[in-house]
């Protein structure tokens, strides 16, 4: 019976990894490439768990996720721009001190630098439309004043994010986006585990 038939797989032989063969991580890197392949389903599974979450918003996270997404598709940003806008939150349910470190970890190997800069840092720029009215610091988004991507961020939140609580607005389901991070979140562009190109 050949490896792979009724879902088994080969399996690394060593229990230590000072142990292990190349035939151990041949297999082991067969099987990472089939688990990565399923990282839009996994993603979707966990932006539903969004879903009837508002934590005191007029909307479910879901839907400022959904409503984020579509406003900037909506206004012709790329693809690629479109996967942050959705999951840029995603973080929510597991970092929600830290919401943006999450979703920035798990889009950097799929988006550009500027992206993924964005991702990262939405939050503090974010909080320029709510942080004083909780007593913290509005402007702290001026510490990256001068950076190449401030403005590009703060374009993000004026425009997409910060629009994202209208109980009215008609966004597009998630199912639509499907396609997207198919395109986008399957094959990485940056991480240790891929091997460098000799030009």
């Amino acid at each position: 019976m050949a490896d792979g038939e009724h879902g088994h797989e080969a399996q690394a032989k060593f229990h230590a990894m000072v142990d292990g063969t190349q035939e151990d991580w041949l297999n082991i890197s067969k099987a990472a490439a089939e688990f990565g392949r399923g990282l839009p389903d996994r993603l979707i599974a966990h932006l539903n768990l969004l879903k009837g979450d508002c934590g005191g918003f007029a909307i479910d996270r879901l839907e400022h996720s959904l409503q984020t997404a579509t406003r900037a598709h909506q206004a012709g940003m790329d693809e690629e721009y479109v996967v942050c806008a959705l999951l840029h939150d995603i973080g929510d349910t597991l970092g929600p001190r830290n919401h943006a470190d999450v979703a920035a970890a798990i889009v950097q190997p799929f988006v550009s630098e500027r992206n993924h800069w964005m991702v990262a840092n939405h939050a503090i720029f974010q909080g320029y439309y709510f942080f004083h009215h909780l007593g913290l610091d509005r402007n702290m988004r001026d510490q990256y004043r001068g950076h190449p991507d401030f403005e590009y961020t703060a374009q993000f939140c004026h425009l997409f994010d910060q629009e994202a609580f209208d109980p009215n607005f008609e966004s597009m389901p998630l199912e639509a986006f499907e396609p997207m991070l198919q395109r986008v979140m399957t094959s990485p562009k940056r991480s240790i585990y891929l091997r460098e190109t000799v030009a």
